[in-house]
């Protein structure tokens, strides 16, 4: 259990809050670069609690700037896309990418008064299928060496959904590694021929025991947890019958992503970004390190499960996400579905908008929950005391690579080296420089 008035500091967002300040010091997706494929590319933004828009303008830059126009405090959303900015349609009031008023069209011939007016701006930059926002203060931070930016576009596939609640319960539930084998538990298991575009569909490292028979039948997994450079190393060690050892790593990258192994294949990256503080997105890079990422597909799984434009899911509390009583008999733990993100979904909102951890009662596998607990207090403590140097990823982040994301099996117990040569195995096969 913690203080209400800890969980409060480790949960709200807005400008000024604690977590939200240590938040703002470090690039947050801000919506896929899709959202921006249309025919006028202005999509409506709410970021850490603040409402925005995002447009490309003639010359094909980014611009983030507040929603609300500084005149009369209209949509900014409905502006008009010419002269190289955006202008709101109520007065003429024009705007470029960094916020400044460039022209009051409507005000006295001669008036400079338009060089008085500005709209928050942030700088955006696009990566492998998603716009990044930085807002906090100072230089932006460079972004460390990661798979999932190093890869080419071809190998790398961009996604969203949109949970409603607070960003850190969502976090939590990707560094919990004991979760999986009861909330993500088939009790039938697929082929896994037909497994592209789904987590845990796949064999356990170099075997012929699918991935779900694993956490089926090991549910009590050994967890370590290591401090790194980016976060935190999350090891799940689950003893088979005949001695060997199945070594899954998986990582938090702070202050909000985890990167896990989604195949054998691909990994997933994955942000928790906060809309406000009871409403997040996750943002997820799918990396291969084999073929190019068939995107059509992929896209078209996930749709299946998602509105546009809100990439909000077609599951969800208001339809019980989906509950069957006979498939939870027969074929899932849950009752909801095939889909992985569904279960953790429900799991993630049922604690309420903001999870009461005053009442919650931590065990021993809940160790990487409470490491990046104390990780973001410590976090927390820097900023406020002026000491951003000391935060994780805020210095020369070139070194800063991988994370190594995979599951291995270890027959002689020696546990790091059969990660390392998993990890290398699939990295000396990559058509891209994966080499770490």
């Amino acid at each position: 259990m913690i203080s209400q008035e800890l969980n409060d500091s480790l949960t709200h967002v807005g400008a000024g809050t604690d977590a939200g300040e240590v938040l703002r010091r470090y690039w947050q997706p801000a919506a896929l670069v899709d959202e921006l494929d249309q025919g006028r590319p202005v999509v409506p933004v709410r970021l850490l609690g603040e409402d925005l828009v995002l447009f490309r303008d003639s010359a094909g830059e980014l611009g983030l700037i507040g929603r609300r126009c500084p005149h009369r405090g209209v949509d900014l959303c409905y502006g008009r896309l010419e002269d190289n900015g955006l202008r709101c349609p109520f007065h003429g009031w024009h705007f470029n990418r960094t916020g400044q008023c460039v022209e009051q069209p409507g005000e006295p011939e001669g008036s400079r008064m338009h060089e008085q007016i500005t709209t928050p701006a942030y700088p955006v930059v696009e990566k492998n299928g998603i716009i990044w926002a930085y807002m906090g203060p100072g230089t932006p931070p460079d972004f460390p060496n990661f798979d999932c930016f190093r890869a080419p576009t071809t190998h790398v596939f961009a996604f969203k959904g949109l949970w409603e609640c607070n960003w850190l319960q969502a976090l939590e539930v990707g560094i919990d590694p004991a979760h999986a084998s009861f909330l993500h538990r088939f009790l039938q298991d697929e082929d896994p021929a037909d497994s592209y575009g789904k987590q845990f569909r796949d064999k356990a490292a170099n075997t012929d025991i699918p991935m779900t028979r694993l956490l089926r039948e090991y549910p009590r997994p050994d967890i370590e947890v290591e401090d790194t450079d980016y976060g935190l190393k999350l090891t799940a060690l689950r003893h088979l019958d005949d001695g060997r050892t199945h070594v899954r790593v998986t990582n938090q990258i702070f202050p909000e992503a985890i990167c896990i192994p989604m195949s054998r294949e691909m990994t997933i990256t994955q942000w928790h970004v906060p809309i406000d503080d009871e409403n997040c997105y996750w943002y997820s890079m799918f990396t291969s390190f084999d073929k190019p990422v068939d995107k059509d597909l992929m896209r078209q799984q996930r749709l299946k499960e998602h509105e546009l434009p809100s990439y909000a899911p077609r599951k969800n509390a208001r339809n019980n996400y989906g509950y069957d009583a006979s498939e939870q008999a027969t074929e899932t733990y849950t009752g909801m579905g095939l889909d992985i993100n569904v279960h953790d979904q429900w799991a993630v909102e049922s604690m309420g908008a903001i999870q009461d951890r005053t009442a919650e009662h931590l065990g021993k596998t809940d160790v990487g929950i409470i490491r990046n607990r104390r990780r973001l207090r410590a976090a927390i403590a820097a900023v406020q005391e002026g000491r951003d140097a000391d935060l994780p990823m805020r210095g020369d982040v070139t070194a800063i690579v991988g994370p190594v994301s995979n599951d291995a099996l270890a027959d002689n117990g020696d546990l790091e080296q059969a990660t390392c040569e998993s990890d290398a195995a699939r990295r000396n096969a990559c058509p891209w420089d994966a080499q770490i």
